[in-house]
């Protein structure tokens, strides 16, 4: 749309006297004889297509320009672009793509089928249904082609992660169709705040927030593994109720589920290593070919650690399992296949609860409560989280993000998948593997299908305690302790809201952790708006009158007008000069701002001392003018303040030498 621009009558030159300039009760004037020393604003209204002015009053004008703008804007090439990405790479697509693409693919696929086996136990369904292992998988395959198309980030594979499966099992407790439902809504909710732009709610949970909430959830899921790795039953949601359990049912611990759980975990762990370790000259350019098939090849079996782990440990358990002396607990019969294409569950039967009363469709979204919020705001975390490491300072479409990964939980709902997102150990491999678009995906896709194919009924002889290691393996380097040091050396009180969040999460569920985190860092952004910083000066005017200048650095709003009442005052009575508040910084104000500056001004006035408003804003100054506050005074130039202390007939207190 092309904007035609025009000036109102007035004067030639298209400008208008600054409105904010009459806020001051002493006028100025220039050796012109102009007010206010001639300072101007600017006096243009935009015209629309049709030639017609939309000015101010006019808002059904507004509001029907804004729709044709955001109509236009939303079927532009460049918009469908941004909101399919896969239109703006596929069309380059090539060969070495092609091949960067497959080879990640696998490699992530590798990885990703042992994790979802294992984060299927995390999510908290009965044990005894031995299916449950499947839903890690179901909801591993059909999101990674939504996402192929939607996704912005080539690093992110689609799937589920350890904190999206310990936030299903305390939101949902345990039942597979709330579970499957809250996959469903969560993806609702996730497009919905996506076609709203409510990217930036994000921006609300800060760093050591964040920090402190993915330590106590890694805490917590290792925690939820270990009655696995020592062969017990100890259920809870917490982290106090769990270690609690644990040690209610320590007598009964498996000497070789222990055994095997401490080898795994101690193996994984030398794998991980072997992954980072390098032969040769440390300059790549003088290494020879051996030198990099070695490291190649040692990097590729750290890398698939977790599936040829899980392969061993099945090879074993088919071995004792076949002699009728298992000394492991074992995942148990799966059927093979992949799941049918079906709505997510709307209500339960009896059966299907563990009350034993049917539920309606508005029961279920009642018992999963705050976690419709918590849910897609954490899996927004993660996403994000990953799309900015990897992201090489490019900005990340938080917008875009959301939109992809609420369609692909959408899907998995329809397979009977749970809540999903990009996984940061995932996106690390996938990344280290050389992967150039989303296609990766589809590869990672493929793996899946195959193994839910022809390799389901293997799964059965895999022992649990190899699936926990995998979890508390992957896990425990979550825990970010490694924040500290620099946070204590930057800004130390950001280690409250950081240490209060971690606390919280531990003792409490995790959706009250996180609100609490967060309420720790509103209570701090109150308190700094509450307490701005002002800096006291005392110079002297181009006439010679000494002045006192008070300059805060922020906008005043309620809870801060006191405290800066009670400096102004203080500093004032003790200096006894004129005062000029500089309000440079000052870009907004409230009513309790108003009455406070009405007040200010009326005890200089009592004390016939000078106060003066330098540089305010019009939109705050007529603020301050709605309560018509006496003398109240606004200048714009340095030099007029000379001229303004002779119009109030000021002079300078005689200092009497002894």
């Amino acid at each position: 749309m092309k904007t035609q621009i025009h000036t109102i009558s007035g004067p030639s030159d298209g400008s208008y006297d600054n409105a904010a300039l009459s806020c001051s009760t002493i006028d100025i004037s220039t050796h012109n004889g102009e007010p206010h020393g001639g300072l101007r604003g600017s006096n243009e209204f935009i015209l629309s297509d049709s030639g017609k002015k939309v000015t101010g009053d006019d808002q059904a004008g507004q509001l029907h320009l804004w729709l044709q703008r955001k109509a236009k804007s939303a079927f532009s090439e460049k918009m469908i672009k941004k909101r399919l990405p896969i239109l703006r790479w596929l069309p380059q697509y090539n060969s070495t793509d092609a091949i960067g693409d497959l080879v990640a693919g696998i490699t992530v696929g590798l990885t990703v089928i042992p994790q979802a086996l294992a984060y299927a136990g995390i999510a908290g369904v009965p044990a005894a249904v031995s299916m449950v292992y499947l839903y890690g998988l179901y909801g591993s395959f059909l999101g990674c082609i939504v996402y192929i198309v939607f996704g912005s980030c080539k690093d992110v594979p689609m799937g589920p992660t350890a904190i999206a499966s310990l936030l299903t099992f305390q939101t949902a407790g345990g039942n597979v169709g709330k579970a499957i439902l809250l996959c469903f809504l969560s993806g609702v909710v996730e497009l919905m705040m996506g076609i709203l732009g409510l990217g930036f709610l994000v921006d609300f949970v800060s760093g050591p927030v964040s920090s402190g909430f993915t330590s106590a959830v890694s805490l917590i899921i290792v925690t939820s593994q270990v009655k696995d790795v020592l062969g017990i039953s100890a259920k809870g949601t917490t982290f106090i109720e769990i270690w609690r359990n644990i040690f209610n049912d320590i007598h009964n611990v498996q000497v070789w589920d222990t055994f095997l759980g401490l080898t795994c975990i101690a193996v994984l762990l030398i794998m991980r290593i072997i992954a980072g370790l390098k032969v040769g000259p440390a300059d790549d350019e003088l290494k020879s070919k051996n030198h990099r098939i070695i490291n190649k090849v040692m990097w590729l079996i750290g890398t698939s650690r977790n599936a040829i782990l899980v392969v061993v440990c099945g090879a074993i358990g088919y071995t004792f399992q076949s002699s009728a002396a298992a000394p492991f607990k074992l995942i148990g019969d799966i059927p093979p296949g992949l799941p049918s294409l079906m709505a997510p569950p709307f209500s339960l039967t009896a059966n299907e609860t563990m009350s034993g009363q049917a539920e309606s469709f508005m029961d279920m979204v009642s018992s999963l409560g705050s976690g419709l919020i918590v849910v897609p705001l954490i899996a927004l975390m993660e996403n994000i989280a990953i799309c900015k490491a990897f992201s090489n300072g490019k900005p990340v479409d938080a917008t875009q993000e959301l939109i992809a990964i609420g369609l692909a939980n959408i899907a998995n709902s329809f397979v009977q998948g749970f809540p999903g997102t990009g996984s940061l150990s995932r996106s690390a491999v996938n990344n280290a593997s050389g992967v150039r678009t989303p296609m990766g995906n589809i590869y990672t896709m493929g793996l899946v299908v195959l193994s839910l194919l022809f390799f389901t009924p293997y799964f059965s002889y895999i022992p649990k305690a190899s699936l926990a290691a995998v979890i508390i393996a992957a896990v425990v380097f979550m825990v970010e302790v490694k924040v500290v040091k620099p946070m204590w050396r930057t800004k130390k009180s950001d280690l409250i809201p950081g240490l209060g969040t971690f606390i919280a999460c531990l003792a409490l569920p995790l959706e009250m952790g996180i609100l609490f985190g967060v309420g720790l860092n509103v209570v701090f952004i109150l308190y700094h708006a509450a307490r701005p910083k002002i800096s006291v000066e005392r110079l002297t005017s181009p006439g010679g009158a000494e002045y006192l200048i008070i300059t805060p650095d922020r906008c005043l709003i309620f809870p801060s007008v006191d405290y800066v009442r009670n400096l102004v005052t203080k500093q004032s009575i003790r200096q006894s000069l004129p005062v000029v508040i500089d309000c440079s910084h000052v870009y907004g104000a409230d009513f309790t701002a108003a009455t406070v500056i009405d007040s200010i001004t009326q005890d200089f006035a009592r004390r016939d001392q000078p106060l003066f408003f330098y540089n305010l804003k019009p939109s705050v100054c007529a603020i301050f003018e709605g309560l018509s506050p006496a003398d109240f005074v606004v200048y714009y130039r340095e030099e007029h303040l000379d001229d303004l202390l002779k119009q109030r007939a000021y002079k300078p207190k005689e200092v009497i030498s002894a």
